[in-house]
């Protein structure tokens, strides 16, 4: 097989297809996409509600739940209880394939039809307010998680205990605003550690103890700004910062912030890895193009895919993991799938799944089906037997490549591509899509995406913007449970509620690690949080070291690099954006300059 250039459908842009890929396209019996991986993974993001959650009445019951779908997008929502029991059968709403009408079209009519789970949630115990989560365990607002204890306002979190503000963190305990953190503990405002302890305010660092502001360290303790301490001066100091106010706590996140900028980011964040491209991959091996991966081998275009036991063999697979493979164009399942193709939401050992949404518990051989449950051989969930399956499968492919379904901008849609984006349930504001590929409502609606208004507050706030004590020390009791302005008010593009409440767990957590109140919502905080985070897509460049120092002069070299004081020759591919002004090294400068 030869490589393949190809112009995306979407963006106009061209894209390779390599003779790996056209393998592996061949092997899950599916053509050769034509999106590229960029629209490929953006239109699998609009299909996926990351955070928000709404109070609305269960069509089975009339009681108010809480769920992922909005009341404006037409989706019929069931009580995890009810929907898990007997007392409905997603059957009764089979239909008859429709040859007169494209495949897509027939899907969304049923996808309106079948009741959905309000939430996603595997074995939760005492937490109501989480979704997307495999056994939580008294946790509050969290998504995305697996085996979360104790956790407040966070996502992507794996087998982790008493983390707050926290997104892709993994075996953690004791840790607040944090990203990317790995087998770490007491742990603050940190990014990109491994193994450590006590750290604030630093990044990547691994094998560390009580350090604060400090960067690139290795097997170190008790230093300050990079900087060597014994145990008493670096207690004393520490004292001295009063990190417990809100105030004090600004002003050293600017000094933090421009201190991390003065030194070398390695081209791809990541340890113990084996052949592989994006960024924020660990302990894995041979991973293409790909972002945020634990524990995974042979992955191609995937993102997310980061709880355990990892995953293998998979292309352009979006969200979860737990033991997947031959995943191909699908979102948000994980669980033991295999051979699974075009699917939302499928989990629990399900395989030889195509175009389904919401099927699990061990279900097979299923095309086009919503919310089933241990089913076999049925399509549009019409139950049909082994031999009528196939051979309708047969047709509806072919039907799909003779009547295609078209986009109101016109793009096509035969066999092999995942839904179109503007069939999306959710509004493009309240997806993943919108964290990584921001849009205004305007540019949203150009793009014939949803867009979902944010309902209508009439909160009665207790406490305005300045008006917080600004030591945890002073805080009183009764602050929990009081309305709190956020800061943000509304305007600044990141789903903020505009105001916020403590909760007790909350307020015993920012005492026992002398932290202050936080003065943003929830969402505003998470926004924040991931601006250190770096893009979704990968840029060629060059490595930034410039012999003696950095190319901005920045940061000076502490050893020769071996290319006889020049500017490093070595180019890569980074999630670093040329126009980003952090200093970004190749692996074998920048493990020159680990500490």
């Amino acid at each position: 097989m030869q490589t393949e250039t190809k112009i995306c459908q979407n963006c106009k842009g061209n894209f390779t297809v390599t003779a790996e890929d056209l393998g592996f396209y061949e092997k899950m019996k599916v053509p050769a996409p034509t999106f590229c991986p960029v629209c490929r993974m953006k239109r699998r993001f609009v299909f996926r509600n990351e955070r928000m959650l709404y109070k609305r009445k269960s069509d089975f019951t009339g009681e108010e739940i809480f769920t992922a779908f909005s009341p404006e997008s037409g989706i019929k929502i069931y009580e995890r209880e009810i929907w898990m029991s007997d007392k409905w059968n997603p059957l009764d709403y089979g239909v008859d394939y429709d040859f007169s009408k494209p495949f897509f079209a027939q899907f969304f009519e049923l996808l309106k039809k079948v009741p959905l789970k309000n939430l996603n949630v595997q074995n939760g115990v005492g937490s109501p307010y989480v979704n997307n989560a495999t056994d939580p365990k008294n946790s509050y607002l969290v998504f995305n998680t697996s085996n979360p204890e104790d956790c407040m306002y966070g996502h992507a979190i794996n087998f982790c205990k008493w983390c707050v503000d926290v997104s892709h963190v993994s075996k953690c305990e004791n840790c607040y605003e944090g990203f990317w953190l790995t087998q770490c503990s007491m742990s603050s405002f940190s990014s990109e550690c491994e193994n450590s302890f006590n750290m604030i305010f630093c990044k990547n660092c691994v094998g560390c103890q009580d350090c604060f502001g400090c960067v690139n360290l290795r097997n170190k303790s008790y230093c300050i700004w990079n900087v060597q301490y014994s145990r008493e001066e670096y207690l004393e100091k520490i004292q001295s910062f009063n990190l417990g106010s809100y105030s004090n706590l600004q002003k050293i996140k600017k000094e933090v912030y421009k201190f991390w900028m003065k030194f070398p980011n390695k081209f791809l964040q990541g340890t113990q890895n084996t052949n592989v491209s994006g960024n924020y991959i660990d302990h894995s091996k041979d991973i293409k193009n790909s972002f945020l991966i634990r524990e995974s081998q042979n992955l191609h275009y995937c993102q997310y895919v980061q709880e355990f036991p990892g995953s293998k063999d998979c292309w352009d697979y979006s969200v979860w993991g737990d033991n997947n493979q031959l995943v191909y164009e699908c979102h948000s399942c994980g669980i033991g799938t295999q051979n699974i193709k075009f699917c939302v939401l499928c989990q629990e050992n399900v395989h030889d799944l195509e175009h389904c949404f919401f099927c699990l518990g061990g279900s097979e051989n299923l095309f086009g089906c919503i919310g089933l449950r241990k089913k076999s051989y049925c399509i549009l969930n019409k139950q049909y037997t082994k031999e009528e399956y196939k051979e309708m499968v047969v047709k509806i492919k072919k039907h799909m490549d003779e009547m295609p379904y078209l986009d109101k901008q016109g793009k096509v849609y035969k066999y092999g591509e995942f839904f179109p984006a503007e069939l999306s349930p959710h509004g493009y504001n309240e997806t993943l899509a919108q964290e990584y590929f921001p849009l205004t409502k305007d540019e949203a609606i150009k793009q014939s995406v949803k867009w979902v208004e944010p309902a209508e507050r009439n909160y009665k706030i207790d406490f305005k913007v300045g008006s917080l004590s600004d030591e945890i020390k002073n805080v009183p009791d009764d602050i929990v449970g009081k309305v709190i302005a956020c800061e943000h008010d509304d305007k600044c593009n990141q789903l903020c509620t505009t105001a916020f409440k403590i909760i007790e767990n909350e307020l015993n957590f920012y005492r026992k690690m002398n932290l202050p109140l936080p003065r943003l919502c929830p969402n505003c905080r998470t926004f924040e949080r991931l601006k250190q985070r770096t893009g979704i897509e990968l840029y060629k460049r060059k490595c930034s070291c410039s012999g003696e120092s950095s190319g901005n002069g920045d940061y000076k070299n502490t050893c020769s690099h071996g290319h006889d004081g020049e500017a490093c020759p070595n180019e890569f591919e980074t999630a670093y954006s040329p126009d980003r002004p952090e200093i970004v090294y190749c692996e074998k400068c920048y493990q020159q300059e680990v500490y």
